[in-house]
């Protein structure tokens, strides 16, 4: 993001509503902040264009295509220096929808959807433990996803 860019209230307002329904019209977001949907269409290219909007996209819910087990897993590497390589062979395993190099004990942490806990165990056994410069993996299972959102943007004071 350009340093000199300013994120106003209006531009906070308009990325609140967008970013819980991008598919909604410039003229209902034009209505709900009080403006003109030109002044919408211009914010939020301007927007996209300054790199504070990354995108849009469709999001597929995992267990209505039958991917029914979500999981985190802590992967511990022999050396730092294996991140690049390791990070490379993950990007080949198609369940792993996320992936985070991190402080405290894991060197990464990743997010997988199988099918189920027999396909997590292969994608564990098969892919990711396989993997030269990865010592072990820590799994959590998630139970249920409880909050899902985006960051704030509003805040009390605006």
């Amino acid at each position: 993001m350009p340093k000199n860019l300013q994120i106003d209230k209006l531009d906070r307002q308009i990325l609140d509503i967008i970013s819980k329904n991008a598919r909604i019209p410039y003229l209902e977001v034009a209505r709900a902040c009080n403006v003109s949907g030109a002044a919408i269409h211009q914010r939020v290219q301007r927007l996209i264009k300054s790199g504070v909007i990354i995108g849009s996209e469709f999001k597929v819910d995992p267990t209505a295509v039958g991917f029914k087990t979500c999981a985190y897993i802590g992967i511990f590497l022999e050396h730092p220096g294996h991140y690049s390589d390791v990070v490379k062979k993950l990007k080949d395993i198609p369940e792993i929808i996320e992936c985070h190099y991190t402080t405290g004990n894991y060197s990464l942490f990743v997010k997988v959807y199988t099918h189920d806990n027999e396909h997590l165990r292969d994608v564990l056994t098969e892919g990711i433990q396989n993997i030269q410069g990865i010592t072990r993996t820590e799994t959590l299972i998630s139970l249920e996803e409880s909050i899902h959102r985006q960051i704030p943007l509003l805040t009390t004071d605006d």
